[in-house]
């Protein structure tokens, strides 16, 4: 199964249950050699039904001392296609890294233009 890294959103019990129906258990992990950032949010209709200008972000930097901290979840793959249906419209792509204790994961980064 897939694992998955979430340092924002997908950590939530409501995100969950809304995106794969399911509360997810996971384990603490930290994304080294990046750092957290923030993205604008331009559709005014989310800015609207979220309540916030900005999505939480990470960019990598490649600096040994940057760790972004978050959760590392076991999912299906019709659960990471579900994360996949849940990231995109906020313009965010899946990309693999490798996290502190070493498992390969999915992430989602904001997607370059």
């Amino acid at each position: 199964m897939p694992l998955l890294f979430s340092y924002g959103t997908l950590q939530q019990a409501d995100v969950q249950l809304a995106t794969f129906g399911r509360l997810l258990q996971g384990s603490k992990d930290e994304l080294p050699g990046y750092e957290r950032s923030a993205v604008a949010i331009e559709d005014v209709q989310v800015i609207a039904r979220l309540g916030r200008t900005h999505h939480a972000n990470i960019t990598f930097n490649g600096r040994s001392d940057s760790r972004v901290p978050g959760t590392v979840f076991e999912v299906a793959d019709a659960e990471l296609d579900a994360a996949d249906r849940f990231e995109r419209p906020f313009n965010y792509q899946r990309i693999g890294v490798t996290l502190a204790s070493g498992k390969e994961a999915w992430v989602y980064v904001a997607a370059r233009t």
